[in-house]
């Protein structure tokens, strides 16, 4: 261990929403705080994410009649057996303080939009709107030589490296080749963010995530945190009393940091590691049958804490935020991923399994419909299934990484992500797929999706299915048929967003031993932490949300939970665990 030692109040490991919330709120107390990332870039998944955060009881669902006991029943609809009434309340208690202070205490600014449907309208408690807000637009400009030390985009999932937020930006691009309005807008954004790229590394102004973290990151450095970048925690040291003191780092930063109030897990969760999957994940028995775009989630949460007797808490009946993805081939030869959350609910593409046979409510969300492809592979090797379109939705919208006309598709097809054919028969040899199951499920399909109906699933039938497709297309944003070739493909596979059986933790966010006693000095929050929806997905954010709440109460929480510590403990000598 090296002999390098540092002192702070509060040490984060991890820099996302979670880990910068807590960060964020014990330095407006007034106390030290180090965060300790091991990537060379700061804002973890947050940062490629959509930005989101589901936070029901926030000002605009008050304003708009939204009730705790309707929140409350949604949550336990999804929940199912799994419902976790006291993360739940303590979570729902603490949405509208945590929310006020963000946007008045730091540089965060959020957007209340007019629609954000819960991701399950049909289910009691749902609500359009005023439950998910999304970080504002900014300049990164504002970070100053921060600026780029953010994590950039998700490259497969920008348009020629602009990220249209959802709404009505992302509307625009939709229809940039069936609208003059919308070419000049599309072409404005882009012009502009290559300009300033090449000038300036990167464009200026950032969405989604990227937005939300910048914001933090900005209120971060005004408040003197140390964000130290490549530097990974190797173990999380312990008192004789069983007291969290500190940690050991390595990296650049490498030596003995001790943190008077604690240690934050904020690091992701195991989705990236095969080993984890394998125990916690059915589909997933050999580590080989799942691809995740997060960044960061290699299971460090499990390995630190468990020799303190930390342990991941099973009681989900999902045990991540499932996604369905692409996964192909880099012209230099890198893997790539494409998640897939909202490419197929557009009208013209449809989802079908080996047998050519649709599976799935192609409108639900993307957690819902991962739990549908999961069960349809159950038993088979591979966990696999293809979005498929006709020339017509594919000229209009593409599938999703693989853009409509006018871009070309030499790029697409060569990397393996898009497969082309002339006639469904021919598509289906070239994809493995049954051709004679995949000719009958279009043939049902688009008799219903002419007249806007889709009996075999209910497609486009409530205000988050057509918040998913075109809303400009009618009957139906949801439905259209397919019937003019040539005829596409793309395969999807398992992915996630986060994991939801993580660690085990209390109402104060502290990590819990073998016995369910809080382990003093150990907390943790986002995707290392379990989820507090029980293996449901609510809505839009629904990991942001619970990560910048529980990590607000961490930083708010940690000082007073140190001083009930100390008044029966005796300081002792720190050891490395």
């Amino acid at each position: 261990m090296s002999s390098k030692s540092v002192k702070c109040d509060l040490l984060v490991i991890g820099s996302g929403a979670a880990g910068m919330a807590a960060a964020l709120k014990a330095a407006s107390e007034g106390h030290s705080v180090i965060v300790a990332e091991k990537s060379q870039w700061l804002g973890g998944t947050t940062a490629i994410s959509g930005g989101w955060a589901w936070v029901p009881g926030n000002k605009q669902g008050v304003a708009q009649g939204d009730t705790r006991q309707e929140i409350e029943t949604y949550i336990r609809a999804l929940a199912k057996d799994c419902y976790k009434a006291e993360m739940v309340d303590t979570f729902l208690d603490e949405v509208p303080e945590a929310i006020d202070w963000l946007e008045r205490d730091t540089d965060v600014e959020f957007v209340y939009p007019e629609m954000a449907p819960d991701y399950q309208m049909d289910a009691p408690g749902a609500k359009p709107s005023g439950r998910a807000i999304s970080g504002k637009v900014v300049d990164a400009r504002t970070l100053g030589e921060n600026r780029l030390r953010l994590r950039p985009y998700l490259d497969t999932y920008t348009v020629f490296g602009y990220m249209p937020e959802v709404g009505p930006d992302i509307a625009q691009f939709l229809h940039a080749n069936q609208s003059w309005k919308s070419f000049a807008y599309v072409s404005k954004k882009l012009l502009k963010t290559w300009v300033e790229t090449v000038l300036c590394r990167r464009s200026f102004d950032r969405t989604n995530g990227n937005s939300l973290m910048v914001r933090m990151v900005s209120s971060a450095a005004k408040l003197g945190i140390r964000m130290w970048t490549e530097t990974p925690v190797t173990k999380i040291l312990q008192s004789e009393s069983g007291v969290v003191t500190g940690a050991v780092l390595g990296g650049v930063h490498a030596g003995t940091v001790e943190a008077r109030l604690g240690v934050v897990i904020a690091a992701g969760g195991y989705s990236s590691d095969a080993a984890l999957r394998s125990e916690y994940w059915g589909h997933d028995p050999h580590g080989d049958n799942h691809f995740t775009p997060t960044v960061g989630h290699d299971g460090d949460n499990v390995r630190l804490a468990a020799p303190l007797g930390g342990h991941v808490d099973t009681d989900v009946h999902e045990p991540a935020a499932w996604a369905p993805v692409t996964v192909f081939t880099g012209l230099r030869g890198q893997q790539r991923i494409f998640p897939h959350l909202r490419a197929f609910g557009l009208p013209g593409l449809i989802a079908v399994n080996r047998k050519g046979e649709r599976f799935a409510n192609e409108s639900s969300s993307y957690h819902d419909f991962g739990m549908a492809m999961i069960q349809e592979n159950a038993g088979q090797d591979e966990t696999f299934g293809y979005i498929i379109a006709d020339s017509k939705a594919m000229n209009k919208y593409g599938i999703g990484y693989a853009k409509p006309w006018p871009i070309p598709q030499g790029y697409f097809k060569k990397t393996g992500f898009l497969h082309k054919a002339d006639t469904v028969e021919e598509l289906a040899r070239k994809i493995g797929v049954d051709a004679a199951g995949l000719k009958k499920t279009l043939s049902e399909f688009n008799a219903g999706a002419a007249k806007g109906e889709d009996p075999k699933f209910n497609r486009g039938s409530n205000w988050f299915h057509h918040f998913k497709g075109d809303m400009e297309h009618q009957p139906n944003p949801n439905l259209e048929p397919l019937d003019k070739g040539p005829y596409y493909a793309a395969k999807i596979e398992m992915g996630d967003l986060g994991a939801y059986s993580g660690l085990a933790v209390d109402r104060h966010s502290q990590v819990l031993d073998d016995d369910n006693q809080p382990i003093p000095g150990l907390f943790a929050a986002g995707s290392a932490a379990v989820s507090i929806f029980g293996g449901g997905y609510p809505g839009y954010g629904a990991n942001i949300g619970p990560a910048l709440v529980f990590g607000y109460t961490i930083g708010r929480d940690a000082e007073v939970l140190a001083s009930l510590r100390s008044e029966s403990a005796t300081p002792t000598v720190l050891e490395e665990v």
